[in-house]
C-alpha cells in the first residue's frame, strides 16, 4: 500500500508540473490565448510559481523517502 501511495503522490506533482508547462508552452506559441486584460509577464510567472510549488513537493517527497 505505501507504494501505491508514493506512485500516486509523484503521479499527481508531475501531472501538475506538466500542466502547468504546457499552459506557459500554449501562452508563449499563441499570446492571443491569454486576453487583452491579462498581464502576460504576471500570468507566465504564475504558471512558474506552480511548477516550482510541485517541484518542491516532489524534492520533499525524496527527502522524506531517502531518510
Amino acid at each position: 500500500m505505501r507504494e501505491e501511495i508514493v506512485a500516486a503522490l509523484r503521479q499527481h506533482f508531475e501531472a501538475h508540473v506538466t500542466k502547468h508547462a504546457t499552459n506557459i508552452k500554449i501562452m508563449l506559441d499563441v499570446p492571443m490565448s491569454i486576453p487583452e486584460h491579462t498581464d502576460f509577464m504576471e500570468s507566465i510567472e504564475a504558471e512558474l510559481a506552480h511548477i516550482a510549488e510541485y517541484q518542491d513537493k516532489l524534492e520533499a517527497l525524496d527527502i522524506v523517502l531517502n531518510k
